[in-house]
C-alpha cells in the first residue's frame, strides 16, 4: 500500500473510531491482515490516537470563528492526520502533508472542505 492509499485508509479508520468510539483500529473486524500490518498506516492511526489531545489543541488554536466541535467529522479526521504528520513525522515535507489533506478533503468532504483544510493547515504550519 502506498502512502496515499494509507492516508485514505487512515481517514476511514479514524473516522470510524470517532463515530463508533472504539479505541483501536485492530478492533475493527473487517480489516484484512495486510491493512493491519502496514507500517505507515499504523503510524498514522496510532499517532492520531496517542496524540489526539495535543493535536486537537493545535487545531483549536488556529481555528478562526470556529470550534473543533463544529467541524464535520470527516474534516476533523483529515486535520488530525495532517497535523500529526506535520508535527510528529519528520520525513514528510509539510507541503506534502497539506496537499494530501486537501486531496482527501476534496474527495471525501464537500465543495468547501479543501479550502477550509488548506486554510487551517496553512496557519498551523506557519
Amino acid at each position: 500500500m502506498n502512502r496515499h492509499e494509507a492516508r485514505k485508509k487512515a481517514l476511514q479508520i479514524i473516522f470510524s473510531i470517532d463515530m463508533n468510539e472504539i479505541q483501536s483500529f485492530h478492533e475493527m473486524e473487517h480489516l484484512d491482515e495486510q491493512v493491519r500490518k502496514d507500517a505507515f498506516l499504523n503510524l498514522l492511526v496510532n499517532g492520531v490516537i496517542n496524540y489526539k489531545i495535543e493535536i486537537d489543541k493545535i487545531i483549536s488554536e488556529k481555528l478562526e470563528n470556529w470550534s473543533l466541535e463544529r467541524i464535520a467529522s470527516v474534516e476533523k479526521a483529515i486535520l488530525r492526520i495532517a497535523v500529526f504528520e506535520i508535527r510528529y513525522v519528520e520525513d514528510i515535507p509539510v507541503s506534502v502533508s497539506i496537499n494530501e489533506a486537501i486531496e482527501l478533503a476534496n474527495t471525501f468532504g464537500d465543495e468547501k472542505s479543501g479550502k477550509f483544510i488548506n486554510g487551517v493547515l496553512s496557519r498551523i504550519s506557519e
